[in-house]
């Protein structure tokens, strides 16, 4: 009963096997028993005896290879000697067995339809066989045995699969840490303990500086090695209790608890920038790599996992925009303006569909007779919550998030628009200047855009004028020559916006059909006071009117700057001296009181 209990269990194969042999010895004529279980390369894998000199005997039958449970495992065929002294199969066992002091063996093979498992000796202190009905029941209880022993071992199977695949499912395969999916929930537990003892948990990101390079130049596949030697001397650096997962790529991160004081966490991260930064020696190549790491502290603000993790990720890119191969822990002031910035990126995705959008337009004026030859569109846009934002901030904005073509194409199209009404009502608007970004010129198909806003509205294309800077001429020359070449073929004025600010303004002016020239406020404004300045602001001039090209001064805010500039020859002037950014209507009211009769 108590054999058939131990059966009826989840009780583990060793304990199955103890049970039996025991079990045995109390309901047969034998001295002891003894299982021995095999592999597939007969090498021993369980073994289970009812005492000790049955265990020695077993034993010897493994260390001669040689022996009745050898043999019925082999052939899988019963196996009965009466008498040892008298057995001649095996030379080897048979003496050692008689001076362990056993007379007769009897083995039955363990199996279980074709395959084979090991098998169960019977022993006896005097020779003589086992009658019929012995040797069968020890038959019928082998063979049972045998069935519960093989769902033992599928439930021994079954539960090692389910341990790798659990294993492989939180584990990054390449190498063996943690994933991302396990650190994140070792990072709530870790935070809970926190904020129940009132004890620092820190999350530090490290990113690999040049892997990139790594992979270029030798490949993935020592870029591969190269992860896994990163990862043996990271956990080397670690202290006790700390975990270190890899995030993915060439980003890894490490859990630190119970910390003392920060200072704790940021040596853990010298350390592994340190030992990163040694060397690695891998298949006969030296490779060199730095790792930027960034560190966030749980506590009031960061008790989300997720939050305290984009903590960590976001100093990582601060040490890195610092240079990299350095340390930095989160500054939570520049985190605020990035999380701000993020909002309003969403935000401005947005702000197109709900018209919060708009343009306000800047007169420009002849110096001279003081009459408005032109117009600069301004972005505005209103947001709901903030107010009016500034472009400085929109157009960067826009770029990051891909919007820029978009935008820029509605503020084209607005101002072609506006432009067209002041055309056919004779307000006297004669010219709209609308900026450019650099994202915009450089991007696809822009002069054939401009060309359907042309069409769209049906504006003369003689009324329009483009802004443009330095920024547009430095990744692509020859390009952005093509491109504002095919603007001007189309009747579309160019203006140099910020002259006088980079490296090769008068280079540009050589190079592209420009019409017109900005000077940049940065001038104007020291024009007054700043001799050295006055004769730099000059020589521009005199070099732009000799190659035909108007001048624009920029940012006038006195009368007594507006004077300075003319005297230096500038032709026309915008500032908030002249005037503020109006809206649409307050244009036309501004226009039809400068502009002469007839002009347009």
């Amino acid at each position: 009963m108590e054999f058939a209990y131990t059966l009826g269990t989840d009780f583990s194969i060793q304990k199955i096997l103890d049970h039996l042999v025991q079990s045995i010895v109390e309901v047969l004529p034998v001295t002891g028993a003894g299982v021995m279980l095999m592999g597939d390369r007969q090498e021993l894998h369980f073994i289970a005896a009812s005492d000790a000199t049955v265990m020695t005997i077993e034993r010897l039958q493994n260390e001669l290879t040689e022996g009745p449970c050898l043999e019925a495992y082999r052939f899988g065929l019963p196996v009965s000697i009466d008498d040892l002294s008298l057995d001649t199969r095996f030379p080897r066992f048979s003496p050692r067995g008689l001076a362990e002091g056993m007379a007769a063996v009897f083995t039955f093979p363990l199996t279980l339809d074709d395959e084979r498992l090991g098998a169960l000796d019977l022993y006896r202190d005097t020779p003589g066989p086992l009658s019929d009905e012995d040797l069968q029941a020890a038959q019928v209880l082998g063979d049972v045995a045998s069935a519960y022993l093989f769902n033992a071992q599928a439930r021994i199977d079954a539960s090692a699969t389910v341990a790798r695949l659990n294993h492989r499912s939180l584990h990054d395969p390449l190498t063996g840490l943690a994933n991302r999916t396990l650190f994140e929930e070792l990072l709530e537990q870790a935070i809970a303990r926190a904020r129940r003892s009132q004890n620092v948990a820190a999350v530090l990101f490290a990113d690999l500086d040049g892997f990139k390079a790594v992979n270029d130049r030798h490949g993935h596949l020592m870029g591969d090695r190269l992860l896994s030697a990163v990862a043996r001397r990271l956990t080397r650096v670690l202290r006790p209790g700390d975990t270190a997962a890899r995030m993915g790529g060439d980003e890894f991160v490490v859990l630190c608890e119970d910390l003392a004081e920060r200072a704790d966490a940021e040596n853990v991260a010298r350390r592994i920038a340190t030992a990163i930064s040694d060397p690695f020696e891998l298949d006969g190549h030296r490779i060199s790599v730095t790792a930027s790491v960034g560190i966030a502290f749980s506590g009031p603000g960061q008790d989300v996992p997720e939050a305290l993790l984009r903590d960590a990720d976001f100093a990582m890119y601060q040490a890195k925009n610092g240079g990299g191969d350095r340390m930095q822990v989160l500054d939570p002031a520049a985190r605020l303006a990035s999380d701000r910035r993020e909002q309003l990126e969403l935000d401005l995705q947005q702000a197109q569909s709900r018209n919060e959008f708009s343009l306000a337009y800047q007169p420009i004026l002849d110096v001279h007779s003081r009459q408005m030859v032109a117009a600069e569109a301004l972005l505005r846009w209103t947001h709901p919550d903030r107010g009016a934002v500034e472009p400085a901030v929109v157009i960067p904005s826009a770029e990051r998030t891909g919007l820029i073509l978009a935008l820029g194409e509605w503020v084209l199209h607005q101002a072609c628009t506006d432009l067209r009404h002041w055309q056919a009502s004779g307000t006297g608007v004669p010219v709209i200047a609308v900026n450019v970004s650099a994202h915009q010129l450089m991007g696809p198909a822009f002069a054939q855009t401009v060309e359907r806003v042309l069409d769209a509205t049906g504006v003369d294309p003689h009324g329009l004028s483009l802004e443009v800077t330095e920024t547009v001429f430095l990744a692509d020359m020859s390009r952005a020559v093509t491109v504002m070449q095919d603007v001007k073929d189309l009747g579309v004025g160019l203006s140099l916006d910020d002259f006088g600010t980079g490296y090769s303004s008068l280079n540009y002016l050589r190079r592209f059909p420009f019409d017109r020239v900005k000077i940049d406020r940065s001038f104007t404004a020291d024009a007054e006071t700043d001799m050295v300045t006055q004769r730099l602001i000059g020589a521009m001039i005199d070099f732009s009117h000799g190659m035909d090209l108007t001048v624009i001064a920029e940012g006038i805010e006195t009368s007594q700057e507006l004077t300075q500039m003319t005297g230096l020859g500038a032709d026309e002037a915008q500032g908030y001296h002249l005037s503020h950014p109006l809206t649409k209507d307050r244009l036309e009211e501004f226009a039809q009181s400068t502009t002469r009769p007839g002009a347009g």
